[in-house]
């Protein structure tokens, strides 16, 4: 057996896809941003008349591009991102034009959290946070099913309070 101090990890592309799901809250995401920047562009332009064109002008080019984003981006990213947790660490990739491809070694982890956002309750999805000794900052892994990022934050906390190291 090797000894996991001495294990190279390699970059290599993670093998897991996000639940299927995360298309529809990434669709979702993008119509309530686009409706939180609209909407008071286009009841302040109901309410002020004569600023309706410059109000409502820039709330339809909000409305067209928001909505081609929804349509378009999420599928994209879901192509694109990947996960992958192994006995030797935590890979991630994501990115839509720039790629980031991040690996934690279990002995680097300091945390491991799951969050869950009212959208992401809706959808039955949740995020794992794995918060490391880096300074790149957590890596996480969104849009997982809410049983499985319960499941995978328990193996990380099991297996990171096993790995040898003290996560600095």
């Amino acid at each position: 057996m090797s000894d996991p101090r001495t294990t190279v990890l390699a970059l290599r592309p993670p093998r897991n896809r996000y639940d299927h799901r995360v298309v529809a809250w990434w669709r979702w995401s993008a119509i309530c941003w686009t409706a939180v920047v609209a909407l008071p562009l286009v009841i302040l332009g109901i309410i002020i008349a004569p600023a309706r064109t410059w109000l409502l002008g820039p709330a339809a080019v909000v409305i067209v591009i928001g909505a081609a984003l929804a349509v378009a981006l999420p599928q994209w990213w879901y192509a694109k991102h990947r996960w992958e947790v192994t006995e030797h660490a935590v890979y991630t990739r994501t990115g839509y034009f720039w790629q980031t491809w991040r690996v934690a070694p279990m002995s680097r982890i300091q945390t491991v959290d799951t969050t869950r956002g009212p959208l992401q309750r809706a959808f039955g999805l949740a995020t794992v946070v794995v918060t490391t000794a880096s300074a790149a900052g957590p890596v996480s892994i969104a849009g997982l099913d809410d049983e499985q990022a319960t499941e995978i934050a328990h193996e990380l906390t099991i297996v990171t309070d096993a790995t040898p190291g003290d996560a600095t």
